[in-house]
């Protein structure tokens, strides 16, 4: 007896499970966002505890583009990301203004610093970041600036404006057009000045001779704002899914995540619900 072996059924199985597969595929693409963010929610070390809270909490991946300030929101709009997660008031809310994101959220603060040589070659200590300012250009003192349109490069620009001294930082002045980290490694290998967030700073490992000399002025207030990018501009913007990990970070469970972050028993974050 002749045995007739048919694989039309097997073909039939195989486009079954590819067209499962594909669905399931395109099932869990769905459950991601883009988080367009500031380099210090990810340098400081904040959104590798954050971010597996949010997933286990909602199942939504979220993906981190770490970015200077400036950058992320034109991510956003660009329609590149869902969701920006920056520090810098006046241009995110330029960014709300212009349509291109929904609203501004406030979810959490934390300072600037001046960091120097112990030695603080041009006697910068104290809580004046505008008079350590002018001392470092009387003095051509070394300053590293991030030079990269960052949050924290704004609010230095603010500061050298206040000082009256835009465009006469001193000879020692140098930009690095670089992320936070790389502007530290260059003060930390040339002693030189700089100003950088407080959580990036405590999570800061190659600090050698460098110490905070300048902190505690009200003007280094650091404040940190979420936005959902606007639809009307981008409807491929993963609506629901990026007002899910709005509403998380910003409630309290996200609020207590971003409280209870500290290295050696610092904080480096504040809840904007603790203010």
């Amino acid at each position: 007896m002749k045995s007739y072996v048919s694989f039309k059924p097997l073909s039939l199985i195989n486009k079954a499970l590819a067209a499962t597969l594909f669905v399931v595929t395109l099932g869990a693409q769905a459950q991601s966002i883009v988080v367009a963010s500031t380099t210090s929610t990810e340098q400081s070390g904040l959104f590798s505890v954050l971010l597996p809270e949010f997933k286990k909490a909602s199942g939504i991946d979220v993906k981190v583009v770490a970015l200077g300030t400036g950058q992320a929101i034109d991510m956003g709009r660009r329609g590149d990301a869902d969701v920006l997660f920056v520090h810098d008031k006046v241009a995110e809310e330029k960014v709300v203004a212009e349509g291109f994101a929904v609203k501004r959220i406030e979810v959490m603060y934390n300072d600037f610093v001046v960091v120097g040589a112990a030695t603080d070659p041009v006697k910068v200590k104290g809580n004046d970041v505008v008079e350590a300012l002018k001392k470092i250009a009387a003095a051509n003192g070394p300053f590293i600036s991030r030079g990269d349109k960052s949050g924290t490069h704004a609010a230095e620009m603010r500061f050298w404006k206040m000082a009256d001294l835009t465009d006469k930082q001193g000879s020692g002045y140098k930009s690095c057009g670089c992320g936070m980290g790389p502007a530290l490694n260059m003060a930390s290998s040339t002693n030189a000045y700089a100003l950088t967030d407080r959580g990036t700073w405590l999570n800061f490992k190659n600090r050698g001779d460098l110490k905070v000399l300048v902190e505690g002025d009200k003007r280094l207030f650091n404040q940190y704002g979420v936005l959902l990018v606007n639809p009307a501009k981008h409807p491929h913007v993963k609506v629901a899914d990026g007002q899910k990990f709005i509403d998380w970070v910003t409630g309290s469970a996200g609020q207590t995540v971003i409280a209870n972050y500290k290295i050696g028993g610092e904080q480096l974050f504040f809840p904007n619900a603790a203010k």
